[in-house]
């Protein structure tokens, strides 16, 4: 009976203690933080990456009520892991920042759950680790998860669960799964079904907007080549698909935007339009053959080739 009564009041205990609510203004720490994240992301300054978290950790410790601090920090151990083929050889311990960043996102989905951008990379976070770990139900929760997200906001997190599962092998499900999310990514950018045989974006650049749950879908000051990124990687995945011609089509919309002239990854969406047949065999390979082409997931530029200026 005591063992019961000690079980039953330590559940109490944690019942009844007060949630974590997000705070209602930010640091000064918070807001110098947040200077140095958006220099060194749209630097492309990868190697600032710890100075950065160090500030931003900082700034979290200060103050860990913070939702925006709390989703910074978790971006900049995505950005380290996600671009992890600039190590070589990559460090096994670079997996340690998909269990960091997951953290930080869970603690910004507490304190902000109606941010769907939050959403979507805490799922595909959880699918990353249980992956590493080889943990199916974590990897489920996420798939599950990434759902919702999706249905929060579709514009944005069509693309984050494609993103996520373009690294998996062509012939795997969960591949072809994401390939028709990055097709239903378009549809809800235009507001109607995108040819799949010829996906020509010419006449929808006129819908470009800087407002509302549509404005994902272009350029920003948060991702100044969001629109050439996105049609970039849709491209390498419909080549790694075994449709080159399509990709090639898509790499081709990616030249649309207005920034484009300014885009600092040109030359590799030139080169892929020009070697999209052979990269087929390429962009399915386990491990790279030296001096091929490897798609943008699995690349140096994965996270630069939207947010660097």
């Amino acid at each position: 009976m005591l063992l019961i009564a000690v079980v039953g009041c330590s559940r109490l205990a944690v019942w009844s203690a007060p949630d974590k609510v997000a705070s209602v203004e930010r640091t000064a720490g918070a807001i110098e933080a947040d200077k140095l994240f958006w220099k060194t992301l749209h630097a492309g300054d990868y190697d600032r990456i710890p100075d950065a978290l160090t500030a931003l950790t900082g700034a979290y410790l200060e103050n860990p009520n913070d939702p925006v601090t709390a989703s910074h920090v978790g971006w900049m151990h995505i950005w380290r892991l996600a671009e992890r083929a600039r190590h070589s050889p990559v460090r096994p311990d670079v997996t340690d920042d998909a269990i960091l960043a997951r953290k930080y996102f869970e603690e910004a989905v507490r304190l902000n759950p109606e941010e769907a951008r939050y959403l979507g990379f805490y799922a595909s976070l959880l699918m990353a680790e249980g992956s590493i770990h080889k943990d199916e139900k974590m990897v489920r929760r996420g798939f599950y998860i990434m759902k919702d997200a999706v249905a929060a906001w579709p514009e944005f997190n069509y693309f984050t669960a494609a993103y996520t599962a373009s690294a998996l092998p062509a012939d795997s499900p969960r591949f072809h799964e994401a390939l028709e999310a990055q097709w239903m990514n378009l549809d809800v950018c235009v507001g109607e079904k995108v040819d799949r045989a010829n996906p020509d974006y010419s006449r929808f650049m006129r819908l470009e907007t800087r407002e509302g749950p549509k404005r994902v879908c272009w350029n920003s000051w948060i991702a100044p080549h969001n629109f050439e990124g996105f049609f970039l990687n849709f491209g390498d995945m419909l080549v790694k698909a075994g449709q080159p011609d399509t990709g090639v089509v898509m790499y081709r919309n990616a030249q649309r935007a207005r920034e484009y002239a300014a885009w600092p990854y040109r030359a590799v969406l030139e080169e892929r339009i020009t070697g999209a047949p052979r990269n087929v065999a390429a962009f399915r390979r386990t491990e790279p053959a030296p001096d091929s082409a490897v798609p943008m997931v699995r690349s140096t530029f994965a996270c630069m080739a939207c947010h660097q200026e």
